[in-house]
């Protein structure tokens, strides 16, 4: 078998700065279109040209694909033959002004006062049954106050170490996307619930973690969230978390949009809440600018006699 034409694995290989997440997207996108290549008889990326894209795009459409799916496999594409450029295989991009389609925005749902009450109320009433119920209940708070309180992502919030917290818990460390660091805040209720954790709770499921674990110590460098096996939080156990205490199934990352969404209802400057989410880009963040906008219309419309 010859040498691969296509080379995605060498192009997944550098990217380096993405989250693993993020990289499996590129993949799956890339060997979709390469699947397609071979279908019409495409043998390589030499032989891909604006005919050729025009065709895909117009092959996913025709297979219903959602706007916002097309979108992101021509994102891949375009960071694919830009690699491509740069490594000197072609000498032209292909994807070189080449559009997408936009479809309708899908609005991220801000959650109510009254949700939010729900999401930080125990699920259970009464006391918890032993040390471990206590436990769980405390981490479950303190990962529900700092998603929403500090905006993170469910993924940020799971690589937090014990050496990560500062000046009294007053300030979090966090690793974002592209591994970008920030220092956000921490708020009153967090900083509470993050000393109950890590200073009374958090040796509970650490006791119950494999010998061979070696990332749940004591020390700074230790994972501070832990499941109930005494292993690493991961954002699945994060999911059933905030759908166990959510009124409606709710994902992390709403917490997340109602976090920036209450700042800049509230008045916050749009460069702080930039800062404070760790976007790369101010657009990404203006997004939420029409959030709040639709947010006030539909109060203005629900409210007002004249409306």
């Amino acid at each position: 078998m010859g040498p691969d034409p296509w080379r995605f694995a060498a192009f997944a290989a550098s990217l380096t700065s993405l989250a693993p997440a993020t990289v499996r997207a590129y993949r799956t996108d890339l060997a979709g279109f390469g699947t397609w290549c071979d279908g019409v008889a495409v043998p390589g990326p030499a032989a891909v040209d604006r005919t050729v894209l025009r065709r895909y795009l117009a092959d996913l459409t025709t297979r219903q694909y959602a706007a916002s799916s097309i979108a992101r496999k021509v994102t891949s594409l375009r960071r694919y033959f830009a690699w491509l450029v740069r490594q000197g295989v072609l000498a032209e991009d292909p994807t070189r002004g080449l559009g997408a389609p936009s479809g309708p925005r899908r609005v991220p749902h801000v959650l109510s006062e009254v949700e939010l009450s729900h999401l930080f109320r125990a699920p259970d009433a009464g006391e918890p049954a032993d040390a471990l119920d206590a436990a769980i209940r405390v981490r479950d708070t303190c990962a529900l106050e700092l998603l929403y309180g500090s905006g993170l992502r469910a993924a940020e919030l799971c690589a937090i170490r014990l050496g990560d917290f500062s000046d009294r818990n007053r300030r979090l460390l966090v690793n974002g996307k592209g591994s970008r660091q920030r220092m956000v805040p921490v708020t009153e209720p967090a900083r509470d619930a993050v000393a109950a954790w890590r200073d009374a709770h958090r040796e509970v499921l650490r006791r119950r973690a494999p010998d061979d674990e070696a990332m749940v110590g004591s020390d700074a460098r230790a994972v501070f969230f832990l499941n109930r096996r005494g292993r690493p939080l991961s954002p699945r156990d994060l999911y059933r978390i905030v759908d166990a205490h959510a009124s409606r199934p709710t994902h992390p990352h709403e917490l997340r949009h109602t976090f920036a969404t209450h700042l800049l209802e509230g008045g916050a400057d749009l460069r702080v809440v930039q800062e404070l989410l760790g976007h790369a880009d101010l657009s990404t963040t203006q997004g939420y600018t029409h959030v709040t906008r639709d947010r006030l219309r539909r109060v203005l419309d629900s409210a007002h006699p004249r409306a």
